[in-house]
């Protein structure tokens, strides 16, 4: 079409009636939701409480979305459709040169700039909670990224390997007194050996079969967990897992421990930190192995497969030793970080590795944009950086009363979030896709020059 072509105008009958209709749908499914809540009282007798506030505020909010989307969203859209695609814009390449090392000076620094703005009495929650619960998130988004963005393989089962490794360290460490540093190449191992043998079945299997195996494999991990319960104590869990030490040197208060060492006063906040730099350099090793592949020979057959596995063939590419690798690959930095995060708890049990998971770190990559580390450690960010930053929006309560509790919004939010993303930009944040080998210069490939699933 044309550039010059004119808008369409907004119909305000039809904007009103889909308002109107969104607003009647919100209300029919959120009243057992949100509406109505059972709570026991002192005799333990189930109640039914309304929170009628609450979801007529919920019902006018999405009203209201849908009517400025009709109004303003949808003819942005719509003229955005329009125009001719045009490169990016020089500047977008200069702000990119800047990004990066500006990320990585910030997190380097994070606890320094923590402690000097938070004092150390609120310093430990900030670090931990925010800080190395966001880095776990992005080294798990970027393992997962090797098998879906790059690969292209759908995996709903990765919490699965993200499980072994923290059980392959916690058992190992328990029974044969084995330190943080040697078990953490072997849970990532382990972790690969098991992702080949998700491999191996799953070979000749693409798209919703494959996403159907792989969350089977996730489910049968998580119900082995619970039922053997000799070696992984079940439900109950795994405790008192040996903590990581600093070169010999632990973190407690004792004669010997890294305060004393150091001639200072004993505070948790030296482990939290000690923690922190662990996680960041396990991110940034797997950031760091994921694009030195991604220039090798198995990382361009990963791209060809992701995009056309019968070209791929075609090429004589070995596609049964390119999923293998991708599946290995994504499970060992899954190890690792399970390792990390059963170091680092002290406590694990199979709770913590639900498909939920499987289904956060793959909405991750998927709101990021797959293939792009940038937009995965973005994503990750914004997601579990946010729902951690509503455990401390208190002032709603007074808003909606003492009993609400923003966090059991957040999947309501992740959904709300995946739409958004799929109708602005369907591809992730992060659009652009940038060759791994290139002739002479190289180029960026915007979204919109492309058809979806191909660039």
């Amino acid at each position: 079409m044309a550039s010059g072509a004119p808008a369409k105008r907004v119909d305000a009958v039809r904007a009103l009636r889909d308002a109107g209709v969104t607003a009647l749908l919100t209300f029919g499914l959120f009243l057992p939701l949100i509406g109505f809540q059972t709570v026991t009282d002192v005799r333990n007798d189930l109640i039914l409480n309304t929170r009628w506030p609450l979801l007529f505020a919920v019902v006018a909010l999405v009203g209201f979305s849908r009517l400025a989307y009709s109004f303003a969203i949808e003819p942005w859209l719509q003229n955005r459709a329009l125009k001719p695609a045009v490169e990016p814009a020089a500047w977008r390449g200069k702000v990119a040169r800047w990004i990066i090392p500006f990320a990585i000076g910030f997190v380097v620094a994070y606890p320094a700039i923590v402690l000097a703005t938070a004092g150390f009495g609120r310093a430990v929650k900030w670090i931990d909670n925010f800080g190395i619960q966001v880095l776990i998130y992005v080294m798990l988004g970027w393992g997962l990224n090797i098998v879906v963005g790059l690969a292209g393989l759908l995996d709903l089962g990765y919490v699965a390997f993200y499980a072994v490794g923290a059980y392959s360290y916690a058992l190992l460490a328990k029974t044969f007194g084995f330190s943080f540093w040697i078990l953490l190449p072997l849970a990532g191992t382990l972790a690969s050996f098991w992702g080949i043998l998700l491999g191996f079945p799953v070979l000749r299997l693409r798209g919703d079969y494959l996403a159907i195996v792989t969350l089977a494999f996730g489910e049968i991990i998580r119900i082995v967990l619970i039922n053997w319960v000799d070696l992984t104590n079940g439900y109950a869990g795994i405790t008192s897992i040996p903590r990581p030490t600093f070169f010999g040197i632990p973190f407690n208060a004792d004669d010997d421990g890294f305060a004393a060492v150091f001639g200072l006063e004993y505070s948790p906040i030296y482990r939290t930190i000690f923690l922190y730099y662990l996680i960041l350099a396990l991110a940034f090793l797997t950031a760091f192995v994921t694009m030195r592949l991604r220039r090798l020979p198995v990382g361009r057959a990963w791209e060809a497969l992701r995009e056309d596995e019968i070209a791929c063939r075609s090429l004589g590419i070995n596609t049964t030793n390119t999923k293998l690798t991708a599946f290995a690959m994504g499970a060992m930095f899954a190890g690792f970080a399970g390792s990390f995060f059963a170091a680092r708890q002290g406590f694990i049990s199979p709770d913590s590795f639900t498909f939920l998971e499987s289904a956060t770190i793959l909405s991750i990559v998927v709101l990021g944009g797959m293939g792009s580390q940038i937009g995965v450690a973005i994503a990750a960010v914004v997601m579990i950086g946010g729902t951690e930053i509503m455990r401390e929006l208190d002032f709603l309560k007074l808003v909606f009363g003492s009993t609400f509790d923003p966090t059991q919004y957040r999947m309501l939010l992740f959904g709300l979030a995946m739409v958004l993303i799929m109708i602005w930009r369907p591809r992730g944040l992060i659009t652009t896709r940038q060759p791994s080998v290139v002739l002479k210069e190289r180029k960026a490939i915007a979204s919109d020059l492309v058809k979806e699933g191909h660039g």
